[in-house]
This record gives structure tokens, sequence and C-alpha cells, in this order.
């Protein structure tokens, strides 16, 4: 059996698996989980309103979660995804609100690339503090999620305010056209996939993609062979920022037209979530990414015809976490033997001399590519 195909079904065992856990909690509330389950695609799908519900929060999961997966093919588990969108959407509000003097198209241009270089710069330093110092990425990353979203917060409760009830920031001055209305969906769902089949071609069709995923198997290796694996690797983070800021940037100029504080809780959480129970395989994660939105759009409309709380979706999702984490720890900790072995084989080779004794000094990653 190829991998693709023993991926696919780790992936379905695994959907299988929580749906199935949801059912016995479903039913232990005395519902009927199939009335639930349909319930949930009736509300994702069954109406104009609940599908573009369904397309609005699956625009900003698609982006976050290939995010995610970019940094993972480099050997990086980034956490901040969410506060780099949270930087891109202020960047973005920023410039929509007082470059009106640009023409509108150079207008939402200019939107777009503030807030890649803004969520870009934001996603540099905990790739540089990796990269050479061997600083943890994940923690790093935690804490400046926390950072960006006060930092959004102070924005639009003081310079950038409104002066409303709800912080937030002046109204953009340019927007993404609604496709589906009544909801937000907009053109930007079209951005999202343009940039994410972008990507994909680029990291499997282009010899920069190869240096990428070559880093996140072994960097040792990588170094071995003449490529820079620490360049290699900050410049991953620096795409899975402006990817981010891309979500960001589409958020605020298509679904709200402002910056709305906190407007980005929860989308790089979920965009992670997506990339994980695939393995940040980048062609399953975008239809994982689909089917949380659908989860998420749905969750409502089963909480009015059945009674079953939209809880239960938040204990569906917390399940996938737990069983992608689990097979995660034991990936983790056999890559870690793995990559100790050839250090060890390469030193052994070189003598204990050369540029191999230099590179895992601040390059000693065990991130998630897989």
């Amino acid at each position: 059996m190829s991998q693709s195909l023993k991926g696919l079904r780790k992936i379905l065992l695994t959907l299988a698996l929580a749906l199935g856990i949801g059912a016995i909690f479903i039913l232990a509330i005395g519902e009927n989980p199939l009335a639930a389950y349909g319930a949930v695609f009736k509300g994702a799908f069954g109406t104009k309103l609940g599908f573009g519900t369904t397309i609005a929060g699956f625009t900003p999961l698609l982006l976050t979660s290939i995010a995610f997966a970019v940094a993972a093919k480099a050997g990086a588990f980034n956490v901040g995804v969410e506060g780099e969108v949270c930087l891109g959407g202020i960047a973005a509000a920023w410039i929509g609100v007082n470059c009106g003097f640009l023409p509108k198209p150079i207008l939402m241009l200019a939107c777009f690339a503030g807030a890649m270089a803004v969520a870009a710069a934001w996603a540099l330093i905990p790739a540089v503090l990796k990269a050479y110092y061997n600083v943890s990425e994940v923690c790093v990353t935690i804490l400046m999620n926390t950072v960006a979203l006060y930092i959004g917060s102070y924005l639009v409760s003081g310079p950038m305010s409104a002066g409303t009830a709800n912080p937030q920031s002046e109204p953009v001055l340019v927007t993404l056209p609604k496709i589906i209305k009544p909801s937000s969906a907009n053109a930007g769902v079209f951005i999202a996939a343009g940039v994410v089949i972008l990507v994909i071609v680029m990291l499997y069709k282009t010899k920069w993609g190869y240096k990428i995923r070559t880093v996140g198997t072994n960097p040792y290796h990588a170094d071995y062979v003449g490529i820079n694996s620490k360049k290699v690797f900050i410049n991953a983070m620096l795409l899975s920022g402006m990817l981010g800021g891309i979500a960001g940037c589409i958020e605020v100029l298509g679904v709200h037209g402002y910056y709305l504080d906190n407007f980005a809780k929860d989308l790089g959480t979920n965009g992670m979530l997506a990339a994980l129970i695939v393995k940040s395989n980048m062609i399953f994660t975008p239809f994982m990414a689909f089917f949380l939105a659908v989860l998420k759009a749905g969750a409502m409309a089963m909480q009015q015809s059945t009674g079953v709380p939209k809880s239960i979706v938040d204990t569906i999702s917390a399940i996938f976490i737990i069983v992608a984490t689990m097979e995660l720890l034991f990936q983790f900790n056999g890559k870690r033997k793995a990559l100790a072995a050839q250090k060890k084989e390469m030193a052994a080779k070189t003598g204990g001399t050369g540029i191999n004794d230099e590179a895992p000094k601040g390059n000693d990653r065990e991130g998630g590519n897989k």
C-alpha cells in the first residue's frame, strides 16, 4: 500500500474515532447521533446563508492550516500563526484607513503587502531565535501570540479606535466583494485558494521547496550536502508568517470591513489542528480545514434543531487533537533518536571536524515535517 493511501486510511480512522466518541456523548444526553450530525451538515449546506458561512469560515482556516504545514515542512512547530493573523489584520486596517489617497486597486494591494510584511517580521523573531540560538519556537510563539493579541487590543482601544462600544478600528476604505449574500463569504476565498495552490507547487516543484523538505527531514544531512539549513528554516517561517498575514487581511477587508478586537481568536489554533490531523500533508490539509469549517458552521444549527449543545463539536475537535498529538509524540521521539544517530555517524566520518560540528549547535530542530 502506498504512503498516500496509508496516510488517508489513518486520517479516515481518526475521523471515524472522533465522530464515534462524539456519538457516544450525544447518546449519553438522550439524543440521536444521526439526527445531530445530519443537522450539522444541513446547517452548513442546507441554506444559502449556511453555505456562505461555511465558506467564510473555511477561508482563514485554509490559509492558517497551510501556514502551519509550511513551517512543519521545514521542521518548525509554528504555534504563532494566530498572532501573525492578528498583526496582519492590524496592518491591513491601518493602511486601509490611512492611505485613502491611493487608488482603490493600489490600496488593496498595499493592504495585502503591509499585512504580509508585518506578519513575516513577527515570524522572523522565533525563526532567528530557533535557528541561531536553539530557543524553542513553540514556547516563543505561544508567548508572542499573547503579545500580538494585546497589541491589537491596545491599538483598537486607543490610537486606532473608532470610538464604539466594541473595540474596533475605523472602517477601511477598500473591501473585498461579497460572493454569497447575506453571509460574509467574500472573494478572499479565491485569493486564498490561489495562494495555497502556488505554495504547494512551490514546495513540490521547485529547488527551494526541495530544500525546505530536506531541512525538515534532516537538517544535519542538509548541512552536509551544502544546504544552508538555518537560512532555509528562516525563509520557511517567513512564508508561514506571510500566509497568516494574508488571512488577517482577508478577514479585515472581506468579513468585517474593519479590525475587530480578538477577531483572530482560534483561527490559528483550528488551522494548526487541521494540519496536525493530516500530518501536515499539503494535499489533505485543505480538505481537513474545510471539514472543520463545516463542523463550526453547522454546530449552531445542530443545537437549535436537536438540542445537542454545540460544545459537542469542540469535543470532537479535542479528540482530533489528542489522537494527532499522541502519534506526533511517538514520531517525535523516533526522529530525535534517528537524528542523534545521524549526528554521531557524521562526526565519525569527518573525524569530529568541519561543517557538521558547527551546524548542529544552532540548528538542533526537532520539528514536525512529515
